[in-house]
């Protein structure tokens, strides 16, 4: 297995990418560069080691995942065993909203009219009442 437990640190843009918390390594070390991640409460390079125990924050898509290092690795990994990895503290991720309702328009209907546009505006939460 790829593990590096006895060889010490790895780098954190490595780390976050072979647990799969990232798609790339590239996204990992940009994620790094604009401050998504934190080591420790402390901002990360993307060459910053990280040691096991080490409190890892990524911050992506607008979802924070705090995990604890649990075990090193340098190359990206199954799901199950990326799961191993790293113990899990990340807050519940907030409930979907339902999806919006979306006006649709045949097409070729010709512009709305003005009950049509009213009724957008209603759907719409109200915007542009009256005079």
């Amino acid at each position: 297995m790829a593990s590096d437990e006895g060889n010490g640190p790895v780098r954190v843009d490595s780390w976050i990418w072979s647990v799969r918390l990232t798609k790339t390594r590239s996204a990992a070390g940009t994620a790094c560069r604009a401050g998504h991640v934190r080591v420790n409460g402390e901002r990360a390079k993307p060459a910053q080691p990280v040691r096991a125990g080490d409190e890892v924050r990524v911050r992506l898509a607008g979802r924070e995942r705090v995990v604890v290092v649990s075990r090193l690795i340098t190359k990206r990994v199954g799901a199950p065993v990326a799961a191993e990895c790293y113990v899990d503290n990340s807050p519940p991720e907030p409930p979907r909203e339902q999806v919006a309702v979306v006006a649709v328009r045949d097409r070729g209907t010709g512009r709305p009219t003005k009950r049509d546009r009213r009724d957008l505006e209603r759907l719409q939460g109200g915007r542009g009442g009256g005079r």
